[in-house]
């Protein structure tokens, strides 16, 4: 089965200098690629990653506990808390 070739229609300006560019498209050829795809397959893998430390939180085995101890006995909610919830439910209807 033949995959689906992937619809790129967006577009990212890149300034290179000409040894940059060259040296893009001499790699690209090895690969037996476009600088395109040959950019997208080596940037998408760091963006990824970049993202994904950005947006994870890692805790340590002290606050891991404390986390569990607070969803299994959530404490009771402040007068704040209580004022919020009450504002969201007003703006929504």
């Amino acid at each position: 089965m033949r995959a689906t070739p992937t619809v790129r229609d967006d577009r990212i300006e890149l300034r290179a200098t000409k040894d940059e560019k060259r040296l893009l498209a001499r790699a690209a050829a090895c690969e037996r690629l476009d600088v395109t795809s040959f950019i997208m397959r080596n940037v998408l893998p760091t963006a990824r990653d970049v993202v994904d430390r950005a947006e994870r939180i890692v805790l340590g085995e002290r606050d891991s506990m404390r986390v569990l101890k607070l969803l299994e006995n959530p404490p009771k909610p402040t007068p704040a808390l209580m004022a919020a919830a009450r504002r969201r439910r007003v703006a929504r209807t």
